[in-house]
């Protein structure tokens, strides 16, 4: 039986989003109920979404549309400026708030919520619907623990935690099933050598959609310091968010701890007892052979047959 899943997302500001919902729509072990976008302008977020979801052949996916927060940059903007929501052959919900908490209470079966971005959104829908976490598990892309970006030796205040803390100290205080890829494992993914050039050189539609935003998104953002460590002709930028979405349907590349949570006010993700127990993927058994299975999945479309 497949997992019901519904992907909260920021996409449209780093390209990890897109390599993420590329490897979603790519998992057949995954039953995509609905897709929201949070963080930003989420009408643009929801282009983005919605033109690759065409581009996929999967229009039978909802979008709904998030909170708008903050100003974030739009660094896909040039490959949306000819696409319109109203294009989308599917169907777009105003409310995705809103659809999120439908899908969770309609479902005959426990709702897994990944979420690879800031958390307005599943916020906004426990204070809607509180009882949502009954019939329902959040796996998120947050925090870091004992290592921070790029495998740093100490934990650092990651972005979608920090973005919007009260929302996540709301979520991570809610008694709820909660699954975590800090960046102690998802901050060095990322696809080079063959993996890379076998997505590069893929003719498939999907592949092909992921690259030209791979290229955009490094040309948008060639002034951040990171991109200094990028050579965006032989590797992806930190394909964090793939990670999460791996985490719905499998922990077996992963060693998961569970562990007492806590996120302070100044956006820290701790361990402290007086926390609630999160599952968290904390060390690799075998990150190359999940790096072999995105680029699998990505360059063949026979995955992502629903």
């Amino acid at each position: 039986m497949l997992t019901p899943v519904i992907l909260d997302t920021d996409i449209g500001f780093d390209v990890d989003d897109v390599w993420a919902l590329a490897f979603l729509l790519r998992c057949p072990e995954l039953d995509i109920k609905l897709i929201t976008t949070d963080t930003g302008d989420t009408h643009y977020s929801a282009k983005i979404v919605a033109k690759l979801l065409q581009i996929a052949g999967r229009t039978d996916i909802p979008i709904g549309i998030g909170i708008p927060l903050d100003e974030t940059q739009r660094t896909h903007e040039p490959w949306v400026t000819d696409f319109s929501l109203e294009d989308y052959a599917g169907e777009v919900l105003i409310d995705g708030v809103g659809a999120l908490c439908d899908v969770v209470k309609n479902s005959p079966q426990k709702v897994s919520i990944i979420c690879i971005g800031p958390v307005p959104n599943i916020a906004a829908a426990l204070a809607r619907a509180p009882d949502m976490v009954n019939n329902s598990r959040f796996i998120g892309m947050h925090g870091s623990i004992r290592r921070g970006y790029l495998g740093a030796n100490k934990p650092m205040k990651e972005y979608n935690v920090k973005k919007h803390t009260l929302a996540c100290q709301r979520v991570f205080a809610t008694p709820w099933d909660i699954t975590i890829t800090p960046l102690d494992t998802c901050g060095t993914v990322l696809l080079r050598d063959d993996n890379f050039k076998a997505v590069s050189l893929s003719d498939d539609p999907l592949a092909k959609a992921v690259m030209e935003n791979h290229f955009l998104w490094c040309e948008q953002v060639k002034d951040w310091p990171i991109i200094s460590e990028i050579d965006p002709q032989a590797q992806s930028s930190l394909l964090y968010d793939t990670v999460a979405v791996y985490l719905a349907f499998s922990e077996s590349l992963i060693e998961m701890e569970q562990l007492p949570i806590i996120i302070t006010d100044d956006g820290k993700t701790l361990v402290d007892d007086a926390g609630q127990l999160v599952n968290c993927a904390m060390n690799w058994k075998d990150q190359d052979a999940f790096e072999r299975l995105v680029t699998e999945r990505l360059i063949d479309a026979e995955f992502g047959r629903p």
